[in-house]
């Protein structure tokens, strides 16, 4: 064993039963706090009336005193550093367990075995991992900048965990509590940090910063193959955060609210999940995910074939973990945005009556979504970084205006009609949108078949016939672009003349001439 592992293993013992002599301690000084909460008497008699338990058996109590969390100051204080200490927990423990899950489903899909060696079914491999990389060597290039290089995983990383403080996990709880100034109390304490009313703007903006943190970490390094992958990463991720903030922009219109909240409530049921409604907005979103978050098929950023390790070469030890961890938290992060805007949220009928399960449900929810994500992997192969731009700009960016024309009409359309007409107006611009696209693939592929090679002297894109569609749009565009410019020409020579008024021939000469200065004519004052 070496000396640093030992001593990490020290630190870790010691830091254990310090933290354990801290709380038993504070549990020693709180006793009696402890026990009048519970419901214990000044004679340590269990009174069914009073306290934790009193409020459980006493619905009456129970109803009578609820009171909202944030109008106590002490609630709103210790409440939110609550929940997102456990919050962070679960998601860092699911990061860690997102790499297991990979692998194993992996190994199932490929029909391997995968990791089964480090614990019971290979459930302590995230551990080993982790502790592997604390100890390995954290190089630095000498012609890097030390303070960005250091910086750009960081920045990568916390935008990620900021998306999530938008999210509500459930319903409001109504947990019992004991106050001093109040007695015994119920609180409603909400299970996320914040739901902002305007918490989609919160998630487009907060995505877009995170591009920072690859395009930093390549330009830094100093390596051709690094900023080659940043440079990839930046173009990738503008490309497709147009198709996904399109996207997003569906069910606000649907509920008419940018709270992540709001949207979630308006889902109650299964067949309100805007999935149903539009699953082509959700089939992009989807999609576009994937490419922010530089998953296969869409993981051009680090093409080992191209660019070594892409924007990650030069890093090692725990930045490149903070990377990888940046990876698949991110995973977990569009999880819940995809779900929270079109899969329901933490409603899942018939469990919508028990508040304390809603967390429950949602993360069942995102872990068939990582599967999902997981499931693709395996499936497709990487595909070529041309093709990846055309796919977002030709193919992402028209469906996503598509779904939001599709959206924008039935809400119109239903609204004229009645408020019941929605569903069956959507439906109808399905049906349509279904046959125009099957329409439009047939007769792609009967135009492909039969095309043939058109000789360049005959292209009139080369030889400049005036023929066709395309020739008519140009000259149209051409023209309404013309226009401005000709006026701006015309005011151009109106104050050129104006300007000129008053020369002699001999200044005239000398402007047009080019001279730097106009000299005075001889004789003149």
């Amino acid at each position: 064993m070496s000396r640093n592992l030992k001593i990490a293993i020290g630190v870790i013992v010691l830091g254990g039963l310090a933290v354990t002599i801290v709380a038993v301690a504070l549990i020693i000084a709180n006793l009696g706090a402890i026990a009048t909460w519970v419901g214990f008497d000044d004679a340590l008699n269990l009174d069914g009336r009073q306290g934790a338990i009193g409020m459980i058996l006493n619905p009456e109590a129970r109803v009578r005193n609820v009171i909202q969390c944030r109008d106590d100051a002490g609630c709103s204080a210790l409440w939110p550093i609550i929940f997102a200490t456990g919050f962070a927990f679960v998601i860092v423990t699911g990061f860690a367990y997102t790499t297991l899950l990979e692998r194993r489903l992996l190994a199932f899909l490929q029909h391997r075995v995968g990791p089964n060696r480090v614990g019971p079914q290979g459930f302590l491999q995230p551990a080993a991992d982790g502790v592997k990389l604390v100890f390995k060597e954290d190089l630095i290039p000498a012609g890097a900048d030390k303070w960005v290089f250091r910086l750009a995983p960081m920045i990568k990383v916390i935008p990620i965990l900021m998306i999530a403080a938008v999210i509500p996990m459930g319903p409001d709880l109504v947990l019992p509590w004991f106050a001093p100034s109040l007695g015994d109390v119920w609180f409603q304490a909400p299970q996320g940090l914040i739901d902002s009313n305007v918490g989609i703007l919160w998630v487009i903006a907060i995505t877009s910063i995170a591009t920072y943190g690859v395009v930093l970490a390549g330009w830094s390094s100093d390596n051709k193959y690094a900023m080659l992958g940043a440079l990839r990463a930046s173009a990738q991720m503008i490309s497709y955060e147009l198709s996904f903030a399109l996207t997003l922009a569906i069910p606000v219109m649907i509920v008419g609210s940018m709270a992540i909240g709001d949207i979630i409530d308006a889902q109650r049921n299964i067949w309100d999940w805007f999935v149903f409604q539009n699953p082509l907005a959700a089939a992009v979103l989807i999609l576009a995910l994937l490419a922010e978050t530089n998953r296969a098929p869409f993981d051009l950023t680090e093409a080992e074939q191209e660019l070594t390790q892409g924007y990650m070469t030069e890093y090692s030890g725990m930045k490149f973990a903070l990377f990888m961890m940046a990876e698949y938290l991110g995973m977990i992060a569009v999880s819940l945005v995809a779900i929270a805007v079109f899969f329901g949220g933490y409603h899942l009928w018939p469990m919508d009556g028990l508040p304390i399960l809603a967390p429950v449900i949602f993360i069942l929810k995102v872990v068939l979504m990582l599967c999902f994500m997981i499931w693709i992997r395996a499936t497709l192969p990487r595909i070529r970084y041309d093709r990846l731009m055309q796919f977002g700009w030709k193919v992402m960016i028209p469906l996503a205006l598509l779904a939001v024309a599709w959206t924008a009409v039935s809400i119109v359309v239903g609204d004229a009609l009645g408020g019941t007409a929605y569903p069956f107006i959507s439906g109808i611009v399905f049906v349509l949108v279904l046959l125009i696209g099957g329409l439009a693939l047939r007769r792609m592929s009967r135009d492909r078949d039969s095309e043939e090679a058109i000789p360049l002297e005959d292209d009139p894109a080369y030889t400049g016939e005036r023929r066709g569609l395309g020739w008519v749009l140009v000259h149209l565009v051409g023209m309404l672009i013309a226009i401005p410019l000709a006026h701006i020409r015309f005011q151009l020579r109106a104050l050129e003349g104006l300007a000129s008024f008053g020369r002699t021939p001999d200044e005239d000469r000398l402007m047009e001439s080019g001279e730097t200065a106009i000299k005075t004519a001889p004789g003149g004052d």
